[in-house]
């Protein structure tokens, strides 16, 4: 019976020991797995951090052209608010009557112009392609 009990201990024992063992080998992978977890989590600070110092940058470029808009269109108004003044000071619809050729021909080279202007600043690449209507006195 002396010898049962210390089979019962020693095979107990040895349960123990086994047990332990793979508990051990759990927590080595446990931990095998969370050191893979921080250096996935510290790449994606990394990344993080890295956009946010990007939106800030778009943010400040952002604030600059804002300013620069606003001072164009600033000025584009004070320009409108000088033609408004100039065309309120001319009856153009008295000096077409008087003067038709003379006003149409200005009134044509303003607009050849402002197509002319326009066509520069939506030509990609800044390309000029060749006139459409080459010839034609009509650019509409």
């Amino acid at each position: 019976m002396f010898s049962s009990i210390r089979i019962a201990i020693v095979l107990t024992v040895i349960a123990l020991g086994v047990a332990g063992y793979y508990y051990v080998k759990k927590l080595e992978s446990d931990l095998e797995t969370a050191r893979e977890n921080v250096v996935k989590l510290e790449t994606a600070v990394a990344i993080s951090e890295e956009t946010v110092s990007t939106l800030q940058r778009n943010i400040e470029t952002n604030a600059v052209l804002t300013r620069q808009l606003q001072e164009d269109l600033q000025r584009a108004e004070t320009y409108a608010d000088e033609l408004r003044a100039t065309l309120q000071r001319h009856n153009l619809t008295h000096l077409a009557t008087q003067k038709p050729g003379l006003i149409e021909k200005r009134m044509q080279d303003a607009t050849d112009q402002l197509w002319d202007d326009l066509r520069a600043i939506t030509e990609p690449n800044g390309v000029q392609l060749a006139d459409p209507g080459a010839g034609s006195s009509n650019s509409n």
